[in-house]
């Protein structure tokens, strides 16, 4: 909060003098007027610096450069002097353009949210943070990845601490359109940040209080792949109450990133409502609930492969087109559904004019359905996915926060403790349609036996020969084997977490430096358990004569385990069914290992330089090492992902953020960035492993590691009235790719013989189509392979659409396959009020 007063030479007060806040860097912006007591005030301002100016009729513009660090009230008092009006007021010096903080962030205010090209409202909040910020890749379904970490992101809402996966595939986001402003902390965290830190995003909503003119919006698009976008949002209120609210849907032929050119079987849609309501009983209390329900419903996409599943598997050809319980086949049809609530009470009270007392308390749930195919052999994909599956589960977050904030002389102190207990329910059901998994007998050269009729090794008769791999205990889930008591196996997983967190930390200004002093203390009480003490440390001193600002952090943190399928992958060892399930679909045995919270230090070093008004740079570069560094794999080949550990990692890099401020209409900025995520074996916990990481420490390259990534985005207004131009250019050099069919190396793709062809047999054409692979002059299609043999010359072998590395060099480390790298073009041009008037813009 900032608020104060303005007053004349003479000490009287000045009514109906504009007041303007603004930060040339993010351009967020905020103005109010003078009461009859010559008194303002803003709330809901996101910590930053700011430059603050004063107009008034007969009187000469009064500025003041203020840092906003403490949710403490800044009181001001602002003496205007006798003079000639001044209309406006400008940045005139390189100064405000700095900050002189130790945690390297980026600022991201509500003025950019509509002229970036976001990708959808289903993942526009994770579209905003990986263009606009530094040392963020993008992955597919609205996933982001910070600084080399499988979505080791956190966000923070207004106060509230959210650290489960926030890709489209897993929960539902919280809407751009209920955000006023974002702080992205790229730096070591805080120490009232915990969880998970790679990245966190601290998100300031909209409010309605002090909008005494109701003010709102009615916002309708329809784009390409048959996408339609609607929705509204308003804010109104008084000087000591407000409320916010949002709605909002999207119906779209292309709800998620789909393995084809043209997407098949990827429709969804999603409804997002948010409800912000303020409420300030007196000076000193302040109450804000934030409400939120979105629902997801989106089809899983089909390859050619499975949509035309009759048509190819040999399950069903042999059959005339049906499966083995005699119904049609058909094609896949698996679907998702997703439900998110979020209820989150806060009370402020101001204890003094130097204290506040924080209090809050939330509760949010993931509501997650996972729907398989009507006919469950239409899920059959050889190579691809063996079992039919189902999943309902539900992820439970309530938790309570409380914080003191003491603001006096040169310090900015903050002191707090969270507690949350996270409750997870999962039930997953598996049901075998790959007849050759659990075959009870061998034909005469070794294959598998598919006959349906056949149930039990001891009807192995003639050139049939019993299989000792064949699990007896699965047969009662052997859907291809249909026969009294045959069905899907359902597994039921119960967990209860407790995290207690406490914190204490302090910001210190000496005049040019500034310290940042910390304390964590985590409790972990889940699965395993474990504690640990946090410090977290940084240095920034501002060299005033250069305008050049150098900073030093470290942090130790607590990474907590990601929630999403956890019991599953730390406990379905235990269960028979599942261990012999994942033990056929692998190959090798089921790791019986639980996760636990991994341990991590980081080292950060930046530079921030302005170059007059004009220009501010900011880099960062990052040091991370992990010991039990997070991942996600697969249950077997299914669409069950679940999070699982490896030994360690080690992940440098660095980011880099330009920035220019408004010239006569003209804003803009560049963010770049290179990490490496090198990660070492072998995996340490979760219930499946890769085979070539069993009891392996080699190191490996995982597949959020990308060389460079950059956004360019320019605005244009010539006027302030007319009409703005707008260019944005994403390069993403490509990530990690998983192994492919290549010449040498450890490329994983079976015996080819010889070291001057490449085998791909183990393929399928429209699998080989969607790797863009190519043989000299024949490129695949969705039917046709690149090769009759499934052979190609070394020399001849290659891929649109990966990066394949030349024979004999591929390395997991230094060399190993990656996505081909992207150019992404966006231009716009808009007009924000064409009514030129304040009633209808």
């Amino acid at each position: 909060m900032v608020r104060g007063s303005v007053v004349d030479p003479s000490g009287a007060v000045i009514v109906g003098a504009a007041v303007t806040i603004q930060n040339p860097v993010s351009h967020y912006t905020r103005s109010t007027a003078s009461d009859s007591q010559g008194k303002f005030e803003f709330d809901n301002i996101p910590h930053n610096n700011y430059h603050l100016s004063v107009v008034a009729t007969g009187f000469q513009a009064g500025t003041q450069d203020i840092d906003v660090r403490s949710s403490v009230p800044l009181e001001l008092k602002i003496s205007l002097t006798l003079g000639k009006e001044t209309q406006t007021v400008t940045v005139e010096a390189a100064a405000d353009l700095l900050e002189n903080d130790p945690t390297s962030h980026t600022d991201i205010d509500r003025g950019l949210f509509d002229r970036l090209p976001l990708e959808s409202q289903s993942s526009s909040l994770s579209s905003l943070v990986t263009l606009a910020s530094p040392g963020i890749s993008a992955d597919s379904n609205g996933l982001f990845h910070g600084f080399g970490d499988h979505a080791s992101n956190s966000f923070s809402v207004d106060g509230q601490p959210i650290t489960d996966q926030q890709s489209k595939i897993f929960s539902n986001q919280l809407p751009v359109d209920a955000v006023e402003s974002l702080e992205v902390i790229q730096g070591a965290p805080p120490a009232e940040y915990g969880g998970k830190t790679s990245v966190v995003i601290v998100a300031t909503t909209r409010s309605g209080l002090d909008v005494t003119k109701p003010h709102g919006s009615v916002t309708t698009s329809y784009g390409t792949f048959g996408s339609t976008n609607g929705g509204f949002d308003l804010a109104y209120g008084g000087k000591s109450w407000g409320n916010f609210i949002s709605a909002n849907g999207l119906d779209t032929g292309r709800f998620l990133d789909g393995p084809e050119h043209q997407t098949l079987h990827d429709h969804g849609n999603e409804q997002n409502f948010f409800d912000r309501v303020d409420f300030k009983p007196s000076q000193a209390d302040s109450l804000n609930f934030n409400f939120g329900f979105t629902r997801s419903w989106f089809q899983t996409p089909n390859s050619y492969d499975s949509q035309t599943a009759a048509a190819w598997s040999g399950l069903v050809v042999d059959n005339g087109g049906l499966g083995p319980n005699g119904l049609p086949v058909g094609s896949a049809d698996q679907r998702s559904k997703i439900r998110t609530f979020n209820i989150a009470p806060t009370w402020t009270r101001l204890l003094s004019p130097t204290t506040v007392l924080t209090f809050g308390g939330y509760v949010r749930q993931d509501q997650f359905n996972y729907y398989p195919s009507g006919n469950p052999y239409a899920d059959f994909a050889p190579g691809v996915q063996s079992t039919s599956i189902g999943q309902s589960r539900r992820l439970t977050n309530d938790g309570l926060r409380a914080s003191l904030s003491y603001v006096k002389g040169i310090h900015n102190l903050k002191a707090g403790v969270v507690f949350q207990h996270t409750f997870l329910r999962e039930n997953d059901t598996f049901g075998i349609v790959d007849p050759t998994l659990n075959a009870p007998c061998l034909n005469a050269g070794g294959s598998p036996d598919t006959d349906p009729t056949v149930t039990n090794p001891s009807q192995c008769t003639g050139s049939l020969q019993q299989n000792r791999g064949y699990v007896p205990m699965l047969a009662a889930y052997d859907l291809t084997r249909p026969g009294s008591g045959v069905g899907p196996y359902t597994y039921v997983g119960r967990a209860d977490i407790k995290e207690t967190a406490l914190y204490v930390q302090d910001s210190i200004t000496l005049k040019n430096l500034t310290l940042n002093l910390g304390l964590r203390g985590d409790l972990y009480y889940g699965i395993s358990t474990a504690s640990q003490a946090e410090p977290r440390v940084g240095a920034a001193y501002n060299f005033k004569q250069t305008n050049t600002v150098l900073r030093f952090s470290y942090a130790r943190t607590l990474e907590t385990p990601f929630n999403e399928n956890l019991v599953l992958a730390s406990n379905g060892c235990n269960d028979a069914v599942v261990n012999a399930i994942s033990t056929a679909l692998q190959g090798y045995p089921c790791l019986n290992v639980p996760l636990s919270p991994s341990t991590r230090n980081e080292f950060h070093a930046g530079l921030q330089q302005a170059f007059g008004k004009w220009v501010v740079v900011d880099g960062e570069y990052i040091w991370k090492y992990t010991t039990r560094a997070y991942d996600f794999s697969v249950f077997g080949n299914t669409p069950v992902t679940y999070p699982i550990e490896w030994a360690k990692s080690k992940i440098p890099g660095y980011a880099v953020r330009v920035s220019m401020p408004n010239f006569h209409g003209l804003t803009a900025f560049t963010v770049f960035s290179s990490v490496a995520a090198r990660f070492f074996g072998p995996q340490v916990s979760g219930i499946g492993t890769t085979p070539t990481s069993v009891g392996s420490t080699a190191v490996f390259r995982i597949d959020h590691d990308e060389n460079f990534n950059q956004t360019t985005h320019l605005q244009y207004q010539p006027w302030k009235k007319g009409p703005w131009f707008g260019f944005n250019w994403r390069y993403d050099s490509g990530l990690v790719a998983g192994p492919v069919p290549c010449i040498g190396g450890n490329c994983n793709n079976g015996p080819n013989g010889t070291d001057s062809q490449v085998d791909v047999s183990g393929l399928t054409p429209d699998q080989q189509f969607q790797a863009g692979l190519f043989c000299g002059s024949i490129h695949a299609t969705p039917s046709t392979p690149i090769s009759p043999t499934g052979l190609c010359p070394g020399n001849l072998y290659g891929s649109n659409l990966v990066k394949i590395p030349a024979p004999g060099t591929e390395n997991d480390d230094h060399n190993p396959p990656r996505i081909q790298s992207r150019n992404l073009f966006d231009v716009a041009v808009g007009d924000d009020n064409l009514f030129n008037g304040d009633r209808y813009e």
